[in-house]
């Protein structure tokens, strides 16, 4: 992949967004853990906590959550979580820059995780990478890779088995609301299971 470390999103721009724990150390220990980043990552995007409670996924009961995303500015096409790092595969289609969601994103997290392990210190590696995506064919290929990460890690012997991925979005097993699935589905057609199944390759 090209264009490594490549901060400076634009309207109209895909990038993927990935990062991991400090010294690869764990960043979610349990299932609660899951559930608050995804919540704090539709937040990000602009959704209200109203309309991501009625998500069984994002469900965290007595949350109140300080974060202003600003709705429209983005679109998150494809996501995955695993214990150690996540990747986040998202469209910028606003003038805020996908530098500053994802520090929101990444600040709340580590505070609440620092709050709940009674921890001090960073939780995430350094800063956080990205890669402009810059053709159909790369696009296709990163959607594939990030919901195969839990296989290649041997977390899952298919893709629809990790709860923390949008795969069961694009397979019709799910709707989250703060996934969007058609553009990618428009690009994929009829092979989107056939591709993802069959991608290969590192980053």
């Amino acid at each position: 992949m090209s264009n490594r470390d490549y901060k400076e999103s634009a309207k109209g721009t895909f990038v993927h967004v990935y990062n991991r724990g400090n010294n690869k150390e764990k960043i979610f220990l349990d299932e609660q853990d899951y559930r608050s980043f995804l919540l704090r990552l539709g937040l990000s995007l602009g959704f209200t906590q109203e309309e991501l409670a009625n998500e069984n996924l994002l469900h965290l009961p007595y949350s109140r959550i300080r974060i202003t995303g600003s709705k429209g500015g983005y679109k998150l096409h494809s996501f995955c979580l695993m214990p150690n790092h996540f990747h986040l595969l998202i469209e910028q289609t606003g003038n805020e820059p996908i530098a500053k969601l994802v520090l929101r994103l990444c600040t709340s997290y580590a505070k609440y995780f620092n709050a709940k392990y009674q921890r001090v210190g960073h939780v995430f590696q350094d800063q956080y990478k990205s890669v402009l995506i810059e053709s159909d064919p790369q696009l296709m290929w990163l959607s594939s890779y990030i919901h195969m990460n839990p296989v290649k890690d041997h977390l899952v012997k298919h893709p629809k088995e990790h709860p923390w991925s949008s795969y069961k979005d694009y397979i019709g097993e799910r709707a989250l609301i703060m996934t969007e699935t058609s553009f990618l589905k428009s690009i994929f057609g009829s092979n989107f299971e056939k591709e993802t199944l069959g991608v290969k390759g590192h980053l």
